[in-house]
């Protein structure tokens, strides 16, 4: 089987360590898919950065265009993200890439849009031709005994005006 990467934490930089990844993939001849979870806006940057980068980097987004309630998501978030999951299933079945990178999976198992053991069913799944990638804050224990690499990415200083200047909501 192909390895599994984890990033989660508090910290910034995990959706950019999976896109960094994804733009080596590519940059080799190789292919990557992003599935990206509860995020549906194509104003983000690395989504608008992609066509400028790497036009053939597949980047797909199951989400809304503004961001999931994490206390109270709704049924639709919830459809999304298992949307997501069985578009990840066919990815893997009908493109074999060499990277998939499912971005904010962690944080859509953790508040229960997707269950735990349908996504460790789907890294039973992944052939040894693919490595996956997990990020998001919040990763459930399961994801994170189940992973090869696992690192935690914790925000020791960062001002505000940063979040805001990037276009991040923190």
């Amino acid at each position: 089987m192909g390895l599994i990467f984890l990033y989660t934490g508090s910290g910034g930089g995990k959706t950019t360590n999976a896109f960094g990844l994804a733009l080596r993939c590519v940059g080799h001849g190789l292919n990557a898919v992003i599935i990206q979870f509860m995020k549906g806006s194509k104003e983000i940057g690395e989504y608008k950065a992609k066509d400028r980068l790497a036009p053939e980097l597949e980047v797909y987004q199951f989400g809304g265009e503004s961001w999931v309630d994490l206390q109270n998501p709704s049924q639709e978030d919830k459809r999304s993200a298992e949307e997501g999951l069985a578009f990840a299933r066919r990815v893997l079945k009908e493109k074999r890439p060499s990277l998939l990178v499912l971005d904010e999976i962690n944080l859509a198992a953790q508040i229960g849009l997707l269950k735990i053991e349908d996504v460790l069913g789907l890294l039973n799944e992944v052939g040894e031709e693919t490595d996956v990638v997990l990020t998001g804050r919040h990763a459930p224990p399961e994801l994170v005994d189940r992973a090869d690499v696992v690192d935690f990415i914790v925000e020791v200083k960062a001002p505000k005006q940063l979040y805001t200047k990037l276009g991040i909501t923190h």
